[in-house]
């Protein structure tokens, strides 16, 4: 409005002079040339309102051309910003998909890796049997007090079990509670070393790295002939990768190929720093 208002002030400057002029030079003509002079004012006066009229046209169609250049803009960027959404929710879903992926591989890898360690377990408790056996001597004829073993070793696996059971379903933190009354209960227990190593890998599946390591080091350190040491190193390897100490990583890598070459966590250590090369 008030740039209107600053380009029609010529115009009324110059109507206000044309009508001062009229009327100051009234008294200086007759009434003919009087009427003449009235008669080309109004002329001038109507020919600046048809330019004043012109001029507002232009004005508008400035401002139209304006306002459509405005949206024009406006729509482009709105066009702009739905591109980049769409590749979000593109990268949003390719990651999603890398995720479950990510997390299949986890599950399929603990599966596999339970089913051997199952494997190993029994192999262990058939030989302390048939060495126990073996070895020990014939039971004199007094009867020891009646202790329900079988009892106890049912509450002992069902524990265990249970344990276990909310590590597969990704109840983690509640398989790392679980494992510890296992612990806690059966102290004795020929799945004690197990227990320690799946509270560490609860641990690095809720991505606390030093936990984890703190976790599988107490195995290796009080259980350092048991067959899961491997896996647990390899275990320690994986969280200080995920902590950024590639130096600490690699080392635990070379010493699970010098000490257990045979084993399937050397073969996995292998392909990890022939990766990192």
């Amino acid at each position: 409005m008030r740039f209107r208002l600053f380009l029609l002030l010529p115009f009324l400057v110059c109507c206000n002079l044309s009508y001062a002029g009229l009327f100051s030079d009234v008294g200086l003509f007759s009434d003919d040339e009087a009427r003449q002079q009235i008669a080309i004012q109004q002329k001038k006066i109507g020919e600046l309102y048809d330019q004043e009229r012109a001029l507002e046209k232009r004005i508008k169609r400035f401002e139209e051309l304006l306002d459509n250049q405005a949206l024009i803009e406006l729509n482009n960027q709105v066009e702009t910003l739905k591109l980049d959404i769409n590749k979000l929710l593109g990268q949003i879903e390719i990651l999603t998909n890398e995720n479950e992926s990510l997390q299949k591989r986890q599950k399929d890898f603990y599966i596999d890796l339970d089913t051997r360690l199952r494997r190993t377990e029994q192999l262990n408790v058939s030989a302390v049997k048939e060495s126990d056996a073996t070895s020990s001597p014939p039971v004199a004829a007094t009867s020891p007090p009646s202790i329900n073993v079988g009892s106890t070793e049912t509450a002992e696996n069902r524990a265990y079990e249970i344990a276990h059971s909310q590590f597969r379903n990704g109840e983690y933190q509640d398989a790392i509670v679980k494992f510890r009354d296992f612990l806690k209960n059966y102290p004795e227990s020929q799945r004690v070393p197990s227990a320690h190593y799946w509270i560490g890998n609860s641990y690095y599946a809720l991505r606390d790295f030093k936990s984890a390591i703190n976790a599988q080091q107490k195995l290796v350190n009080t259980f350092p002939s048991n067959v899961k040491i491997p896996d647990a190193l390899l275990n320690i390897a994986s969280s200080q990768q995920e902590m950024n100490d590639g130096a600490s990583a690699k080392k635990t890598l070379e010493n699970i190929i010098s000490k257990y070459p045979t084993s399937d966590a050397a073969e996995k250590a292998k392909k990890r720093i022939v990766r990192k090369k």
